[in-house]
Formats: structure tokens, C-alpha cells, sequence
């Protein structure tokens, strides 16, 4: 270093001392998180919960990201793509669940459970109907924090994960009575859609939720004339706001209904139920009317379908053909587009557990941010969910009661 103030002064003359770049301190991560993401067990289920650019994105803000061994094979993803983006590649799947966050798409196995260690945090679905009070009570006994994200809230009240489904289903549900109509699956050999002269295919949609409204703007989009049926008008009435069109809409009339089915080339079933099995509106003699060779995709079929004639199918076997009609009943229809759906969870939990980091953890996040507290149905092995607790006769607390002890 120069110190002598005459040569400081002859340098400064010459123009030979330039100003430095100020440098500005990067603050520190309050908390590193140590993710576990296992390969998924469940019948069928494609999705992985983390895709590799997420991977990378939470790696570069020094979170340490463990991935099973082709976790992400199903879709698409390679051992060799993760590992690029920094995760570390486990072949055990024992040493995913011993991490501090277990992340995973389907609802936790026993097997799964049983691994567990204890004071984790679990982040996967929650499938209340077929939920194991057995597994409840594991999780409860190794005071685990559980959330389930398709319970989350996003900053505007929504719930984002279940949003995000029911457009990925809605849009697919169209491709695939495309696929059936075709002769490539045995169909008609109709093209799902209108062009110059040709008469355009009748869809008829039943539900103006989400998942009805992106199967309307499928159908729509590709020029066919479409008619949704639901029993709430303020919901028929938002869907034509919201896509613009002014289409056939109607409330659930038997009468209307089975004579827009007895005209349709496809029917999407798209009602859901808050509460219990989904309502039955397509009697086994409407589809008995309907045309030979029409298609049947009922999405509702995870809550018991909305069709008299759904029977439960999957990706292997999805369809069969009854009364002359071809029926898709598979419930997990995201997964057969599991790449895109992995790449739509990524995008709402890639934020999410960057700001668990800066906040120090999950118990912060939870104290918070109420829309990601809305998913906890667990804190610390106490039960939070007042509809589990009551289904499956276990004490619970209110987490708002207790939530200004978390710290």
C-alpha cells in the first residue's frame, strides 16, 4: 500500500489513481435448508415436486437439495440433470427422510413415515378421503409439522396448487377427447375442432370451475362450439366474463341437459364438491341417448365422478366403452402430463421456500404468512385440523390460538 503523500499526490496529477467500485456487503441467509425430495411411491403418480432449474435457483442461495436416485425419471428429468443443477443424488431413500424438509408431491406412505426420524417438517398433498388415521397419529407421535399443499393460500386468497391442477386437467381433458375421437384410438376419426365448411364438434362442459373453464377455452380454441351446464349462475356468469365469449351456458336442467348430451361428440366432467362425493347429474339413460362413438372425460371421477356409468380407470387402462359411448375415468389426470405439471409446482414452491430461508425457517413462514399457514394441519405433533379431528375422532388445536408462541 502507498502511504507516502508525495507520491499519492504526483499519481493523483498523472490521472493514474482511478475511483474503485463501492462494494456492497451481501447479507447473509438467516437459515440454510437441507430439502429431502424422494421418488414417488403412489400408483401411477409421475409428478416430482422440485424440477432442476428450482433445483439450482435454491442451490445458489445456499439451500442443500437431496434428490432420490430417478426421482425425476417419470418426468423426464434425469439423475444427471439434477445433479448438474447441485443437488445431491441419494441412492437410500432412508437418508431423504431423515432431512429437515421432506418435499413430495402424494400423500405420505407408512413406509414413508416410518423413516422419518422426528421434528421434521413435511410438504405433500393431503387426501382427506383416503387419509390413514394410523399415519396421523405416527406423524403426531414423532412431532412432526405437516402442511398440505393444496390447503396453501397465495397472496390474494386463492389456493395456487389447486388452481394450477384444475387448468392442467381442464386443458388436458380436451386433448385427450381429441385423442379418442380420432381413429389413431379407435374413434370415429372426427378432428376435435371446426374448420371452413365443416360442421365443428359439440362439447359439453359440466362445471364452471376451473377445471370447466380451461376445458371451455380448449375447446373453444380449437374452434368447436361448446355448452356449460352448472348449478351456481354467478359461476356460469364469471366464466363468460372471463373468457370472453358469449357461449351456451345453462343451469343444470335434467331435461336441457340430456338434450344438449343426446348432440354432443364429448362430454368433460368437471363438477366438484366441497364436501363429500361429487353429485351424480348424467344418469346411466342420458349416456344410453347419447350419440355412438361420443367420448366421456370424467375429471370428477377422484370424488366418485359425475357421471351414473364412471367407473374407476387408470393410465394403463383408461378407457371403456359402455352403451356404445368411450369413457376416460383415470383421477390423476396431471400426471399424464408430468412434465409440465412438475415445472407448475416448481413455479409456486421455488418462492415459497426461498422465503422460508430468509424467515430462518418453517416456523417463521408459518407465523408469517397466513396463506401458507392456511396449509398447516400439524404443528409440532399437535393435530390443527379441525375437519381431521373430527373425522377421525383425534383432539386438536386451533394454530391461531398458539401461532405467537412459534419462534
Amino acid at each position: 500500500m502507498i502511504t507516502d503523500p508525495e507520491v499519492l499526490k504526483g499519481l493523483m496529477k498523472e490521472g493514474r489513481l482511478m475511483p474503485q467500485e463501492e462494494m456492497l456487503e451481501v447479507g447473509r441467509k438467516k437459515n440454510a435448508l437441507h430439502i429431502g425430495i424422494p421418488r414417488e411411491t403412489s400408483f401411477q403418480e409421475r409428478r416430482v415436486a422440485l424440477v432442476p432449474e428450482a433445483v439450482s435457483l435454491l442451490v445458489a442461495n445456499g439451500h442443500e437439495v437431496k434428490i432420490e436416485t430417478k426421482a425425476g425419471e417419470m418426468a423426464n428429468f434425469s439423475d444427471q440433470e439434477y445433479s448438474e443443477a447441485g443437488a445431491k443424488i441419494v441412492y437410500a431413500t432412508k437418508e431423504i427422510f431423515e432431512c429437515e424438509i421432506i418435499f413430495k408431491v402424494a400423500p405420505l406412505s407408512e413406509e414413508e413415515a416410518n423413516m422419518m426420524p422426528g421434528n421434521q417438517t413435511l410438504i405433500s398433498a393431503l387426501q382427506i378421503n383416503i387419509q390413514p388415521k394410523k399415519i396421523l397419529q405416527l406423524l403426531m407421535s414423532k412431532r412432526i409439522t405437516a402442511l398440505a399443499w393444496d390447503y396453501m393460500k397465495d397472496e390474494e386468497g386463492s389456493f395456487p396448487v389447486v388452481r394450477t391442477v384444475g387448468e392442467i386437467a381442464g386443458t388436458t381433458s380436451i386433448l385427450i377427447a381429441a385423442e379418442l375421437l380420432s381413429a389413431y384410438k379407435g374413434g370415429k376419426g372426427m378432428m376435435l375442432g371446426g374448420i371452413a365448411g365443416v360442421q365443428p364438434a359439440e362439447i359439453v362442459v359440466l362445471g364452471a370451475g376451473t377445471v370447466g373453464e380451461y376445458a371451455t377455452r380448449a375447446a373453444l380454441g380449437l374452434g368447436c362450439s361448446v355448452k356449460v351446464f352448472d348449478s351456481s349462475l354467478s359461476r356460469l356468469r364469471r366464466l363468460q366474463n372471463d373468457v370472453g365469449s358469449r357461449i351456451y351456458t345453462s343451469v343444470l336442467q335434467p331435461k336441457v341437459l340430456a338434450k344438449a348430451l343426446m348432440r354432443a361428440d364429448a362430454v368433460i366432467g368437471a363438477i366438484r364438491s366441497s364436501v363429500g362425493r361429487t353429485p351424480c347429474v348424467v344418469t346411466e339413460e342420458m349416456v344410453r341417448n347419447m350419440k355412438t362413438g361420443s367420448v366421456v372425460v370424467d375429471v370428477s371421477i377422484d370424488q366418485g365422478g359425475c357421471f351414473e356409468t364412471s367407473e374407476l380407470t387408470n393410465h394403463n387402462t383408461p378407457t371403456f366403452e359402455k352403451f356404445g359411448v368411450t369413457h376416460y375415468c383415470v383421477p390423476n389426470i396431471p400426471s399424464r402430463v408430468a412434465r409440465t405439471a412438475s415445472f407448475a409446482l416448481s413455479n409456486i414452491f421455488s418462492p415459497l421456500l426461498l422465503e422460508m430461508g430468509e424467515y430462518g425457517g418453517c416456523k417463521e413462514l408459518i407465523r408469517q404468512n397466513s396463506g401458507f399457514r392456511n396449509g398447516v394441519y400439524m404443528y409440532q405433533g399437535t393435530l390443527t385440523s379441525e375437519v381431521l379431528g373430527n373425522a377421525f375422532n383425534l383432539n386438536y388445536k386451533d394454530l391461531e390460538l398458539f401461532i405467537m408462541g412459534i419462534k
